[in-house]
């Protein structure tokens, strides 16, 4: 059997460094997409010699992802099944008090990314069709949205509309689309400011809030299941479970606690 291929954007660190493990681990090569050319390499020494490649991509590039998956498909021998677009920035505070540099800047990476990717990720998944897919971090801000994650959330629900509308569009060619629904993972993203006004990490108000924490080799293992499996989006960890069963059938409550006060629930 032919080795398989991902390709991963955001994979110099993190959930993108997981995955990438995780796929090596099953025998597939795995292409590591990221502007930070000194991380992917240390993604690549963890992954067995000769299973990966390293590519620079800034996902705001339309032309560059192009480039970036073509070169990918030569390295691992022609093919690519499954493309994982993951790259993506955080960021919290009230709206009014973002400015908008950060604004344009979170929806280019979080949700213009991730629609670049899905049209340049087409061609490679319809000719590895069927059962190749795309893979999509969205995150549990993207099921209810959520106080101090304004432009946050509305990214990632905008990347699970992205994700619902095409598993229907993409259907017909036997390609999967999927997505990836986490709620605070241990990655080097919670140590950053939520925005440029704030002097405390996003992990001092997870702490603060008593939300859990999830290891990111649980995303690693929730990625493979997902394009292995047949659900269009997988939640991961206890935040994004409990968050999608109060929307679900408890809205009222829910609203009364994100309006008493209720911290951000994201990535």
């Amino acid at each position: 059997m032919a080795r398989k291929t991902i390709f991963i954007t955001g994979g110099a660190s993190g959930i993108g460094r997981a995955v990438a493990q995780r796929f090596a681990q099953g025998g597939w090569f795995v292409g590591i997409a990221d502007i930070n050319e000194a991380g992917m390499a240390e993604t690549a020494a963890q992954l067995p010699t000769g299973q990966s490649s390293c590519h620079r991509l800034d996902v705001r590039d339309r032309a560059a992802w192009d480039t970036a998956l073509s070169d990918c498909a030569k390295a691992a021998g022609g093919q690519i099944e499954v493309v994982f677009n993951n790259a993506g920035i955080p960021i919290g505070g009230g709206i009014v008090d973002l400015t908008a540099e950060e604004i344009e800047r979170t929806l280019d990476i979080n949700l213009k990314g991730v629609i670049f990717g899905a049209q340049a990720a087409f061609p490679w998944l319809k000719a590895s069709a069927p059962g190749s897919c795309l893979l999509n971090t969205a995150s549990a801000a993207g099921i209810y949205g959520s106080p101090g994650a304004s432009v946050y959330s509305a990214t990632k629900f905008g990347v699970r509309a992205l994700t619902e509308s095409l598993d229907g569009e993409w259907a017909e060619y036997g390609i999967k689309v999927r997505s990836l629904m986490p709620g605070f993972i241990e990655t080097p993203l919670l140590d950053h400011a939520p925005n440029r006004a704030s002097n405390e990490d996003i992990r001092t108000r997870v702490r603060g809030a008593g939300l859990e924490i999830t290891p990111v080799s649980e995303v690693a293992e929730a990625a493979w299941a997902a394009v292995h499996g047949d659900k269009v989006h997988t939640l991961v960890g206890k935040t994004a479970r409990r968050l999608a069963f109060a929307s679900r059938w408890m809205p009222g409550t829910l609203r009364k606690q994100m309006r008493s006060g209720g911290r951000p629930l994201g990535k």
